[in-house]
Formats: C-alpha cells, sequence, structure tokens
C-alpha cells in the first residue's frame, strides 16, 4: 500500500546522496531533502539554485561556507537521540561548501521560494523544545525551523522524538487544502531514524489515508533508519515507535500558500483524544533533552 509514497533506505539514492528527493521526484512543487554522508575529512559542494535549505547535523558536525563568504561553524550532536543541534540556513542562488573533520550525516531541508534572505547560523539553544500530547500520544517536538521560531521564505522544518509503544502524529491531521485561518496547503517529507535497542534496529509504522483531496495519497509503512515517506495530501497519522525502539522523524514542508504557517485539521473522527490529554501525565521519559544554554557566538 502507498509503496511509491514510501522510500526505503538507498533506494532513493543519487549521486553523493544518500536521500535524494526534490520537487521533480516528488511530483509536486516546493519541498526537498536530501541525506549527505561524509567520512573524516570528507566536503561536498552544491549549487542552492531556486531553494533555500537548512543543513542540520544529524551526526557529527561541520563548517558550511558561502560564496558570499559566510562561514557558519556547526557543533553537531552525537546522534538525533542525543540533542539539539546547532544548524545553517543557506539562501537560494548559492553555492555552498560542507566540509567536516571527523564526518558524519547530515539533512538538508530544502524549498523552492522566491526571496533571497541571508545566511544565517542557527543556534542550538535557541531551539524550542516544546512537549506535545500526554501518556501514550506523547512526544517531544524540536522546532529549529518551524513558522514563527526561524525566519524562512517558505521552508518549515522540525524534528520529533517518540518513546517506544507511543503514537505521534496523533491524532490524525491534514494540511492539503488552503483555507484562510483553518488550514494551510502544505507538501511534506517525513525521514526516519529508530533508535537501536538489544542489538535491534527496531522498526516503526507510519500511516496516511485519503482526505478527498489531491492524489488520494494512502500509505501503511513499516520504517526503518533512513527510511522517508511523502505526503503530498491526506490524513497522516499515526507514526507509531514500536516498544523499545524510540523514533524520530524530521518534517520537511513547504507549499504555495502566500504566508508562511502550519494550520492543521484534525481527522474529525479522532479529534475527541485531545480532549483526554489534560487528564494523564506527560510520558515521563520526556523531555529526551532540552536545548543547551546559550551560545557565546
Amino acid at each position: 500500500m502507498g509503496t511509491e509514497f514510501h522510500l526505503k533506505a538507498t533506494t532513493a539514492a543519487e549521486g553523493p546522496y544518500a536521500l535524494d528527493i526534490d520537487p521533480g521526484r516528488a511530483g509536486w512543487g516546493y519541498s526537498s531533502l536530501r541525506i549527505l554522508d561524509l567520512p573524516p575529512g570528507g566536503h561536498h559542494s552544491f549549487a542552492t539554485g531556486d531553494s533555500e535549505w537548512i543543513v542540520l547535523p544529524l551526526s557529527g558536525g561541520c563548517t558550511v561556507l558561502t560564496d558570499d563568504g559566510e562561514i557558519l561553524e556547526l557543533d553537531g550532536r552525537e546522534s538525533v537521540f542525543s540533542g539539539v543541534t546547532d544548524f545553517a540556513y543557506v539562501p537560494r542562488d548559492a553555492h555552498v561548501q560542507i566540509a567536516t573533520g571527523l564526518g558524519g550525516r547530515f539533512a538538508l531541508t530544502g524549498a523552492r521560494c522566491e526571496r533571497r534572505l541571508p545566511a544565517r547560523y542557527g543556534p542550538a539553544s535557541g531551539v524550542p523544545v516544546e512537549l506535545r500530547g500526554t501518556g501514550t500520544c506523547s512526544r517531544q517536538v524540536n522546532n529549529f525551523g518551524a513558522a514563527g521560531t526561524f525566519a524562512c521564505d517558505r521552508l518549515i522544518a522540525v524534528e520529533v522524538l517518540t518513546p517506544g509503544g507511543n503514537w505521534s502524529s496523533y491524532p490524525p491531521h491534514k494540511h492539503d487544502e488552503c483555507r484562510p485561518g483553518e488550514e494551510s496547503e502544505l507538501e511534506e517529507i517525513y525521514y526516519f531514524e529508530i533508535e537501536a535497542a538489544h542489538g535491534t534496529d527496531g522498526v516503526g509504522y507510519q500511516r496516511v489515508s485519503p482526505s478527498g483531496h489531491g492524489r488520494g495519497t494512502d500509505v501503511l509503512a513499516e520504517v526503518r533508519s533512513g527510511d522517508a515517506v511523502l505526503i503530498p495530501d491526506g490524513w497522516h497519522g499515526p507514526s507509531i515507535a514500536a516498544p523499545g525502539h524510540a523514533m524520530y522523524y524530521l518534517n520537511v514542508m513547504a507549499g504555495p500558500g502566500e504566508t508562511r504557517e502550519w494550520l492543521i485539521c484534525d481527522h474529525p473522527d479522532h479529534g475527541w483524544i485531545r480532549s483526554t490529554w489534560p487528564d494523564q501525565p506527560v510520558d515521563p521519559r520526556l523531555p529526551r533533552y532540552t536545548a543547551p544554554a546559550g551560545d557565546a557566538r
């Protein structure tokens, strides 16, 4: 079900990228994601083209150099399960070099855009860490590139950590129609990493069901580390973490709306679950970590 929307690890590799999703490959207008693995001493150059990008370390640190002369040093992190990371924003119509001393894995989250904003450093200390839901719906959201948190033209990007056994992206919700003040039209990519435990890599599950708009996206996928799911439309959720294995996913969104905003509509059959949250505690395993103290830079 929905195999064209579930991209298994390595099946969407292209050139230097372990995963390469652009609007042409996805069949939509705006959102992109690339996953770049670099060895110790490795480097990579790319042209940003008609898109803005955020360079986000998944593991390791790097230096980001733009042709405007900006040098952005990213400390990075050991893994997505170990802490919040700093990041770099680079504009459209630029040439960028990424270099790393110790090696690492880096996400390039992108969106086609019109405005050329300046390259900027995003400190880990400035990333709002939010807890959503309670009980078995508890999850942690790192809002590094959320609308209203960090200035971009069209790009919206956040990280979600779900403890083993919990459901996130729940209740199922959608953002596939432009309804001012109620819902934004946003294409979305989910990129997954699953925390290993007891010598096993672990799995998670992702559901997307048709909403009556767009392509009628219908996905029920068993996801593993390195997988991605494309969501051009539809009710998405739940994202289910198997017991014993925490789930991480990176959300990349962009769309045609004049205002950069994330407005969602809950599935009418499941939205009631929100009314139960005030009566339950947040999962004690959260927050997994918090943002560090202020960066002197």
